[in-house]
């Protein structure tokens, strides 16, 4: 297959390539697509190397599928352009997101509603697909009714100025800041801007992301998000209120045989998920599994997934796979 790479050079631009790699993609031509500032200059996949180009000479090319990962102002005037050349492209942005002729695909979830006519699908935000992940053999079981999550989220989210900003740091240099504050040594409890109502971007893309998803309006979700020093994986708390009662061994089973999640959870031996566990694994590992015990019904679970692969570059090239297995592209 052709498979073009738009936006090749970024944290998840790069994560795209080593993922298609490792998951043996059948890419046969490879367009690695970035800004006008980097046309000309080569990545490298599988041993052999690519010379980035344009947009333009990328639809010329005629891939069959384009993973995008270059911001949602690349997004809004390019994929529709890629979609009219009959090309698919999987966008890692939040541009076509919460559009209602656009598909929100989480593979585990709800690949089944794609079709060869869906030629921009949009990739969740990463903090909500290792939520969602998690969340839905419990949702099919016990029908979720309200979610309460906090988020502590790594640095690489935010991109490589974010991650330069914390070595620097780290080693006393003076430097660009991808934040207001200092992130060392600092949470700051502020991801994307302040929307009207108090909440941030990133707490209701959690909210409005997971009721695409889940294919249920009904869910009520109130979000808080975090930006932490860590790099490798964001970390969330997730307290669940269901419409059934649930049994704790049962949901350690379900959870178990849910594909794409790892249940490591053994207080005893204080083992539960950190996000140098989940760093460069396409898992989201779940732990910390316990009842509250000031209402009914309700669980708690800590939810760890690497970011820059299940929560972008790894979900984006699953939907490429389901897309080819069904013979959509």
């Amino acid at each position: 297959m052709k498979v073009a790479v738009v936006g090749a050079t970024g944290l998840v631009g790069t994560k795209m390539l080593e993922v298609l790699a490792e998951r043996n993609f059948p890419v046969t031509t490879l367009i690695p697509v970035a800004s006008e500032r980097s046309i000309g200059k080569e990545v490298a996949f599988k041993g052999k190397k690519y010379k980035i180009v344009s947009a333009i000479d990328a639809i010329a090319a005629k891939p069959d599928v384009a993973l995008f990962s270059a911001g949602g102002g690349t997004s809004l005037e390019w994929a529709p352009k890629f979609a009219a050349a009959g090309i698919t492209v999987i966008d890692n942005s939040s541009a076509w997101r919460m559009d209602p002729t656009k598909k929100l695909v989480v593979p585990e979830l709800n690949a089944d509603a794609l079709t060869a006519a869906d030629k921009i699908i949009a990739n969740p935000n990463c903090s909500t697909i290792q939520m969602v992940v998690a969340l839905n053999p419990l949702h099919k079981r016990y029908t979720v009714q309200r979610i309460v999550v906090s988020t502590y989220q790594s640095v690489t989210g935010t991109g490589v100025k974010a991650v330069t900003q914390l070595m620097n740091e780290r080693k006393g240099i003076q430097g660009e800041m991808a934040y207001k504050y200092p992130i060392d040594m600092n949470a700051i409890p502020q991801i994307d801007v302040f929307l009207d109502n108090g909440y941030t971007k990133e707490e209701m893309k959690l909210v409005n992301e997971t009721k695409k998803i889940m294919r249920d309006d009904s869910i009520r979700i109130t979000a808080t998000t975090v930006r932490i020093p860590v790099m490798g994986g964001h970390s969330e708390s997730v307290n669940i209120e269901f419409e059934k009662e649930f049994d704790l061994e049962e949901v350690r089973d379900l959870l178990g045989k849910a594909p794409g999640v790892v249940v490591v959870d053994d207080p005893a031996n204080q083992r539960y998920p950190m996000p140098k566990d989940a760093h460069e694994r396409d898992e989201v590992f779940v732990g910390r599994l316990r009842r509250d015990e000031t209402q009914p019904r309700t669980l708690n679970m800590w939810v760890v997934s690497d970011n820059l692969r299940k929560g972008a570059a790894t979900n984006a090239v699953q939907i490429a796979e389901y897309l080819l297995k069904e013979k959509l592209i």
